[in-house]
């Protein structure tokens, strides 16, 4: 009997989760209903905001003279934060799902990732600045550092890590794009040099010096400062404009045709998650809230989820009651017209 109910009491007593994975589980955004979780994602993405609006003001001078104790003692404060934050988070990385291999190769694999680099940035140069570790060098370089922190909310923001991803995904195409447009700019600049250089011998005066007109034009920017005079350079330069029209829109249709395909990958998986959840016929409060943090997480609209879901219901229902819903339009059909 004793042995039974120890069985028992063992068998029922709830999984214990060690510190390191509730900081761990704290740390990354929330998922679900962890409230510590939001209220920390809530805390840091305030932080940044207001740090990275305090470096902005701080560039002015009237500001930064008359608020100078503030915003020296706000810096102190959100570095503070932040590298507790990074600190906890390279500790507490061992616990991530995917962790391989030991504890430290697993805390290496951490810290030289993207989010990971963010966060070091983000606090580096106030270490750098405190200690004098870069005697000589331009501070004002180093204060501007400080705004890559912004980065940091790459980690809260579906968006952001969507363009990212399209991003790393398109590199090859991308970097093709642009080795054609320094290719164009290349001998863009060499043609007009040819047609400019006995003309305005200092604006054009080399190849070197005529990049810059080459570059501005391609890119449609024109500023206007540099600009051909001879028959010639203006046929040629008339060229190079159109030429730079399409060369904008290459990266550009790269990046939009990659936005599109993520989008596409993003409501495949929504939908398949609706496809699961419907497996039973009847969607449950609980799977209509997880549901809904997929589509926030997914970065998809309303009405999109609304429809895919609409359409899940459907087929659900021409699969589980056959006969009560057209097989063309999905409406409901009538008695009547069953009984007919």
């Amino acid at each position: 009997m004793n042995s039974t109910s120890t069985n028992t009491i063992s068998t029922h007593r709830p999984e214990r989760r060690s510190f390191r994975g509730s900081v761990f589980r704290v740390l990354e955004t929330a998922h679900g209903d962890i409230e510590l979780s939001k209220i920390v994602d809530i805390f840091i993405v305030v932080l940044i905001c207001a740090s990275v609006v305090a470096v902005i003001l701080e560039s002015v001078e009237s500001l930064e003279t008359k608020y100078f104790a503030f915003f020296y003692w706000f810096e102190v404060f959100t570095i503070s934060v932040f590298s507790i934050e990074y600190v906890c988070r390279i500790w507490s990385s061992v616990e991530a799902s995917g962790a391989r291999g030991s504890a430290v190769a697993a805390r290496l694999r951490f810290i030289f990732s993207f989010h990971a680099i963010v966060d070091l940035l983000a606090i580096l140069p106030f270490y750098l600045l405190t200690f004098g570790l870069l005697n000589g060098f331009d501070m004002r370089f180093l204060r501007a550092v400080r705004l890559l922190r912004v980065l940091k909310l790459a980690r809260y923001s579906s968006a952001l890590n969507m363009l990212f991803t399209t991003i790393g995904e398109n590199s090859r195409s991308l970097a093709a794009s642009f080795f054609i447009l320094l290719t164009i700019m290349l001998l863009a600049a060499s043609g007009i040099y040819y047609f400019e250089r006995d003309a305005q011998p200092v604006d054009f005066g080399s190849i070197p010096a005529a990049m810059w007109w080459s570059f501005a034009t391609l890119t449609t920017v024109g500023y206007g400062d540099v600009t051909p005079i001879t028959v010639g350079g203006k046929i040629f330069g008339a060229l190079i404009t159109v030429v730079g029209v399409g060369m904008v829109a290459l990266p550009t249709g790269i990046l939009a045709s990659g936005f599109a395909q993520q989008l596409n990958h993003r409501s495949e998986q929504y939908e398949n998650k609706a496809t699961e959840a419907l497996d039973d016929g009847v969607l449950s409060n609980n799977e209509k809230h997880d549901l809904e943090d997929l589509r926030v997480e997914l970065v998809l609209g309303k009405h999109t989820a609304s429809q895919i879901l609409d359409t899940k219901m459907v087929q659900s229902a021409l699969q589980t009651k056959p006969g009560r819903y057209c097989s063309h339009c999905g409406s409901r059909v009538s008695a009547s017209a069953n009984s007919r």
